[in-house]
Formats: structure tokens, C-alpha cells, sequence
């Protein structure tokens, strides 16, 4: 049977179209503000460029927003950009009668909401060349230039529809929460492949390491060496603007795999659902009792308020934070055992980190065994350091002395518990990474109670949400 892609491309496309109303608003404020923002640069020697899927037509109706990019002198210290820069963002917000908050990429920004539109306003050096960059926003400029040369109107559309296909997902975005794929990596798969169909067909096929290379900067005898230089990277997506970085960088191997899913799920069976995200609920209280007790698994929650900083710190800061919990369980071999582990922030005042326990309760007695009976001095250290805490022993067994004594950690709670009742810069010394140590340190609860879980569920909805997509991992084949 002929599968009709076309169709529901077509019926997709017009849905994902941004409303003329809509188009022409947005249009108006992003010349308006060029022209304040060019005004306001010229007295310092500087110019503005506007940056974003606005000047490529590639927007989706719900990301009503543009980028201004002040590019100034490069004979300026970083410092003098960032005061300069920063002054000359809110004469231009303040020209445009909107509000701002202050936020920290490489160096601060402004985000600037003006007429009910997000505009950020970025200050970078006006260099050359990518060779020369001084900050890694230097780079937006040039990749501005080329999407200009490269990426035709007719290309709009299928970029747009690559962007909500991944959204759907829940794979469009490169910031450290979503670890997708971005704006720009789009726009760079629709120039190489042209269509938003052969994009799929490309990526159903997909091995990990993939490399794609659109400027052929390198030939396939470079390739070997090329997966070195981005060592466990999944897709290489060779930026054309700067040949010694991924722009892919950002994608994580689980969404690597969802997408070659996705690709795959599409081309068999070409459906609308699949370009709108499928609505979820969160996880009921009989439901996680009935999954309690059908894995025989405990759950270890350990929540505290996030600290103040911004989404791309705080999370790669909570999974090295539950990476060194499972390490810090298991580093006396065969005793707790971690199954699972994921992490879950609304950003403002939760934070959690969940441990799902395959060992999360031990006896009290614990067998150590010590050196051969034949190494003298080793012996006696042993016998002396147990004989006198020792519930049996120290006796002989297969030529080893052993011992065995009662266990100073019965629960994973108790062990957990124990390791992070310090100072912030004790838990620091332990691995736990800084902005959280810090925090830690102000208080922490730790808990497995069902109607503990279930409390925090009713609290927040997003967390529920959470533990359902936990239990219910979705097949990658």
C-alpha cells in the first residue's frame, strides 16, 4: 500500500504555520528593534544584526521571539563588553518600553520581554573570522550569514516541520535539560538533505558516531580520527562555519536513538500524531503501589530546593549529583544496589533526586574477610583491629582469616544520610558538585513512603508526570 506522507506533511504544515497576525506582529517589533538597537550601537562604534528562526521564517507559532546581537569593537576587554554591552541592552529595552531580567550564557545577556515577545539581547565581538572568537556567541553572526546564503524559502517549511516532529518528541532543544537538538541543527539537516522526508530517511539509518559533513571539510579517510576528536558523540554535525565543532554536541545517546525510533515509526506509518506531543498524566497512587509491588523494588527520594542558578548549570549538576549517590551506595561491593536513577527540578523550589534501590535493605551481621593466614603481619593487624567488635570470630575459613561484625548502615536511607549531614565544603571534598553541596548543606529530606511520593505528586502535577515517563520507558527499537 502507497503511504501518503505528503498528506499529512501538508496537513501538519498548515497547522504548525504561524498566523498572519501573528507573522506580521512579530516582524514589525524585530525591524523596530533592529533600528533602536543599530541607533544606540552606532554611538559606540558598533553594529546590530537580528539572529533567530525569525530571519529564516522558521519560527513555530508557540516561540514568539528574535535575538539582537550587538557585535562590538574587538579591541575591547571582556569586561568592558559586558558593562558596555549590558548598558547598551537597557537603553534599547527601555527605548522599547519593555522589561528584562539579567541571564548568564559564556557572559550575561538581556531577556527582554516587549509587547508580549521574548527578545534577547546578546553582545558579542565583531571578529572576522570563527578562527578568531574571543566568546562562543561570537559565532551566532556567522551562522546568521550562512543559513542567509544557504537556506532558501521553499526550505522554511521542512525545517519547521524537522522542529516540531523533535518537539513532539521531546528532543527539540540543546540545553542541558532537553539534550536535543537545536534551532540550528535543523536548519543545517534541511540544507544538507532538503526535505524534512529525507531527513528521516537519513537518520533511519543512522549508526552511532554518525558524521555528517555538509562543507566536506573532511574526507572519509579523516573519519577515524574525526570520531576520536568528538569522542561518544552520536551524531557529528560538522558546523560550516567552524570545522573543529560539533553542532550537534548537545545530543544525548538516548535521544540519538529516540529520533532514529521516531524516524522509523514515521516512515512506516505516516501519521499527524506523531508531530503533537502525546499528552500524559501523572502517575495515581494505585499505580505506584501496584508498580511497588510488581518490582519489589524500593524507591529512595531525595529532595531539597534547588540552588539559585541558571537551568544549563543546575542540571548536569544534579546527574553528576545522583551519579556520586549511586557510587557512594555501592562502593563496598555486593552490599546496596542501585537499579535506576533519574532527576526532576521544576527550576524554582524542588528539587529531586530518585534512587531506585534493586538492594536497599541489609542484615545486621556482615562478614569481612581478611588477609591469608600464611601473611604474618597483615594477620595480625586484622585480628587486632576486630577481636574486640567482633559478633563471631576472628576464625579460619579456606586458609583467610574472617570476622564477622555487625553492619553500621542497615538501610540505603541510613548510608545516604549519614554522607550528607556535612558542611558544604566537606560534601564538596566527597564529589557532590558545588552549587548543590551548598545547598545540601542549608537541609535535605530523604524519604521511600508512598504517601510521601504521593504527597509531592499532588503538589506537583510535572513530577507525577515525571515518575510515569520513569516507569514507562519507551522501547528505542
Amino acid at each position: 500500500m502507497k503511504k501518503n506522507y505528503q498528506k499529512v506533511l501538508k496537513e501538519v504544515s498548515a497547522q504548525i504555520k504561524p498566523s498572519p497576525e501573528d507573522k506580521k506582529k512579530l516582524l514589525s517589533l524585530a525591524k523596530k528593534s533592529l533600528v533602536v538597537a543599530n541607533k544606540e550601537a552606532k554611538k559606540l562604534k558598533a553594529k546590530a544584526i537580528l539572529a533567530g528562526s525569525i530571519v529564516r521564517d522558521t519560527w513555530l507559532p508557540s516561540k514568539k521571539e528574535f535575538e539582537i546581537f550587538i557585535m562590538l569593537p574587538t579591541t575591547w576587554t571582556r569586561e568592558k563588553l559586558e558593562k558596555m554591552g549590558m548598558k547598551l541592552g537597557k537603553d534599547i529595552v527601555s527605548k522599547l518600553k519593555g522589561t528584562y531580567t539579567i541571564k548568564y550564557a559564556e557572559h550575561p545577556y538581556l531577556c527582554a520581554r516587549v509587547d508580549g515577545i521574548d527578545v534577547d539581547i546578546v553582545p558579542c565581538f565583531n571578529v572576522k573570522s570563527t578562527a578568531q572568537l574571543k566568546s562562543a556567541v561570537d559565532r551566532t553572526p556567522f551562522h546568521v550569514k550562512y543559513l542567509g546564503k544557504k537556506l532558501s524559502k521553499k526550505m522554511s517549511g521542512e525545517v519547521r516541520l524537522l522542529k516540531q516532529f523533535f518537539k513532539a518528541s521531546g528532543i527539540y532543544g540543546a540545553d542541558t535539560k532537553t539534550e536535543g537538538f537545536s534551532g540550528y541543527s535543523c536548519e543545517l539537516l534541511i540544507i544538507k538533505y532538503k526535505k524534512f522526508l529525507n531527513v528521516l530517511k537519513q537518520a533511519n539509518g543512522w549508526k552511532p558516531g554518525e558524521i555528517v559533513d555538509i562543507e566536506k571539510y573532511y574526507s572519509q579517510k579523516d573519519y577515524p580520527k574525526l570520531k576520536k576528536q568528538f569522542v561518544d558523540q552520536s551524531l557529528i554535525l560538522i558546523d560550516p562555519t567552524d570545522k573543529t565543532r560539533n553542532t550537534a554536541a548537545a545530543l544525548s545517546s538516548y535521544n540519538f536513538f529516540k529520533f532514529r525510533k521516531m524516524a522509523s515509526e514515521f516512515l512506516k506509518n505516516p501519521v499527524k500524531e506523531l508531530f503533537f506531543e502525546r499528552r500524559l498524566d501523572a502517575l495515581t497512587e494505585s499505580e505506584l503501589i501496584h508498580l511497588q509491588m510488581k518490582r519489589r523494588t524500593e524507591l529512595v527520594l531525595l529532595m531539597f530546593r534547588p540552588p539559585e542558578v541558571v537551568p544549563d548549570i543546575l542540571w548536569p549538576q544534579l546527574r553528576r549529583f545522583a551519579d556520586r549517590l549511586q557510587s557512594i551506595l555501592e562502593e563496598t561491593v555486593y552490599e546496596f544496589k542501585v537499579l535506576g536513577k533519574d532527576v526532576y527540578t521544576n527550576e524554582r523550589d524542588l528539587a529531586v533526586v530518585l534512587l531506585e534501590m534493586e538492594i536497599s535493605k541489609l542484615p545486621t551481621v556482615q562478614k569481612r574477610i581478611g588477609p591469608k593466614i600464611f601473611d604474618a603481619n597483615d594477620a595480625q593487624r586484622f585480628i587486632e583491629k576486630y577481636k574486640n567488635q567482633a559478633l563471631a570470630g576472628p576464625f579460619v575459613e579456606n586458609n583467610f582469616w574472617a570476622v564477622e561484625v555487625r553492619r553500621r548502615f542497615l538501610t540505603a536511607r541510613e548510608k545516604l544520610q549519614d554522607s550528607l549531614k556535612e558542611s558544604g565544603s566537606i560534601l564538596k571534598a566527597k564529589g557532590i558538585p558545588n552549587h548543590i553541596a551548598e545547598q545540601l548543606a542549608k537541609g535535605f529530606d530523604i524519604f521511600s513512603e508512598s504517601n510521601r511520593i504521593f504527597e509531592m505528586i499532588e503538589r506537583d502535577k510535572k513530577f507525577g508526570i515525571f515518575l510515569r515517563k520513569y516507569f514507562e520507558k519507551e522501547s528505542l527499537v
